[in-house]
């Protein structure tokens, strides 16, 4: 049985890198104190989640309320393994994309780089508010937080292109969120008197199979930075971006808090017993994740633009997750736990190397890549990595999540899911293997700035190496990762 350990810590690990923003924007005009503040802040938040470790893993949870807005509801936080474990990958990731930003604005002269800094800091503060949010309210402050402080980093360029891209972004995921996931917790909260997350959901036995219905419609679509299918126009479209913010995007904050509002909404709203106990509700979910699974896999194996190809990569592999935790077992929904982290380490990965590959040579196009691997070897061969864990091919994380997926499927009734996963996961070695043959194994290209080209600055090739090994790193130390899981299966799918 867990025990409650009341604490403010989880708001504090929340502010620290709000209050990093503040300090960010003071010291703008002196860019080595500006970074410093970012890598002591980061520190400091990642030394603050590692000590709430052991005892999430001993099975209890971190509770504060600072404040209550209505009977039952307040901005109030709890931390179970699957909230720390999604706070552990945002945090720990934002290092490596800190300094690869270094190497790729400085050199360059950005001149917002300040604001880059202040608004990925704060991005990376509404990731952390939803992954500890104790109540539906809560989560959806942050996740708005988190749309707000992205778009500038979206239209970071300021070009046409770049607008474009942004407004797009920002329509979304805002009409998404106020149209139909903010009317869906008014009805739960009318229904049942709270937004609290709980283990067993907080339906009663009297709550309509059309109610539930709707609801369950109303929050995977209410909650697009999920990427389903057909909203996900906006992730192809915010490709516009530098690299480090498609990393931050595509692999760590944004879209990771789409599909990890969803797993919350599922286990703590619904509940995995009552989703089980409902085929109906289940194939709706996993119905539309594997439609969105295999259409955007086939999709990315059309795009040449190398980011475009990655953009469409993301919207399946987030399926992926959606898929884990519609299946309602246990296995199903440790394995969309799991793939949050082995997704993120392998797509970051996969991102700044197309922003080293673009620094290169000038390369935007897998068709300008024949030969590439020989130039940039060690760029190309963390893409390898990268690719090894996206697909969920061993000695990478990606294929113990998988594993834990296509087990969830065999424990689940949507045993036909299991032939999605796999024909996926076959989709997903056809659209990043030829990247590879073709960039260590084809004739090189003739044109003059692939001739010249060489790896970029170590401050943008390090963060890619310590990434690509991050992705063998979390294969063999699955079993820790899969103790934060058996956390939350224990709070959130007891008895199924």
């Amino acid at each position: 049985m867990e025990s409650q350990i009341e604490s403010a810590i989880p708001l504090w690990i929340v502010l620290i890198s709000t209050i990093a923003a503040v300090l960010i924007t003071l010291s703008g005009r002196i860019p080595n104190l500006r970074e410093s503040v970012i890598i002591f802040a980061a520190g400091l938040k990642l030394t603050l989640l590692l000590s709430l470790a052991p005892d999430i893993l001993e099975g209890n949870l971190y509770t504060y309320t600072a404040i209550n807005f209505l009977p039952n509801v307040g901005l109030s936080f709890q931390v179970d393994g699957a909230g720390l474990l999604f706070a552990l990958v945002s945090v720990t990731l934002w290092i490596p994309v800190t300094i690869y930003s270094i190497g790729l604005l400085r050199p360059n002269d950005d001149r917002a780089q300040t604001r880059f800094y202040a608004c990925f800091a704060i991005a990376i503060s509404s990731a952390v508010g939803v992954a500890f949010s104790a109540n539906l309210l809560t989560l959806f402050i942050f996740y708005e937080i988190l749309s707000l402080s992205t778009y500038p980093l979206v239209t970071h360029n300021q070009d046409d292109e770049a607008i474009k891209g942004g407004r797009k972004y920002l329509i979304y995921l805002l009409t998404t969120s106020v149209g139909l996931a903010l009317p869906a917790m008014i009805i739960v909260y009318q229904q049942t008197g709270t937004l609290d997350f709980t283990g067993g959901g907080v339906f009663t036995d009297a709550t309509s199979a059309t109610m539930l219905t709707v609801l369950l419609v109303m929050f995977l679509y209410g909650f697009a930075k999920a990427g389903l299918m057909p909203f996900h126009a906006w992730l192809p479209g915010a490709m516009v971006a530098p690299a480090p913010v498609s990393a931050l995007l595509h692999a760590v904050a944004v879209v990771k808090v789409g599909v990890f509002s969803i797993v919350r909404v599922m286990t703590g709203i619904f509940g995995v017993d009552r989703l089980a106990n409902t085929p109906s509700l289940t194939t709706i979910i996993c119905i539309l994740a594997g439609v969105t699974l295999i259409v955007a896999s086939l999709i990315a194996l059309t795009q040449d633009n190398l980011k475009a190809r990655l953009a469409y990569s993301t919207v399946g592999q987030l399926s992926y997750i959606i898929l884990g935790v519609g299946l309602a077992s246990k296995s199903g929904v440790a394995g969309a736990v799991l793939h949050i982290p082995m997704h993120a380490i392998g797509k970051i990965t996969l991102f700044l190397c197309a922003g080293a590959i673009y620094e290169a040579c000038g390369a935007k196009y897998i068709s300008q890549m024949h030969g590439i691997g020989r130039k940039i070897p060690l760029t190309m061969g963390a893409f390898f990595l990268g690719s090894l864990c996206v697909i969920g091919l061993p000695p990478t994380g990606g294929f113990i999540s998988k594993w834990h997926l296509l087990n969830g499927t065999l424990d689940s009734s949507q045993q036909w899911a299991f032939a999605i996963l796999l024909v996926s996961s076959l989709l997903n070695a056809a659209y990043f293997l030829p990247i590879v043959y073709k960039a260590f194994f084809a004739p090189p290209s003739d044109d003059e700035k692939f001739e010249k080209a060489a790896e970029p600055s170590m401050l943008m090739v390090v963060p890619i190496l310590v990434t690509a090994t991050g992705c063998l790193l979390v294969f063999f130390f699955s079993n820790t990762l899969f103790q934060f899981a058996e956390q939350f299966l224990d709070v959130y799918a007891k008895s199924n």
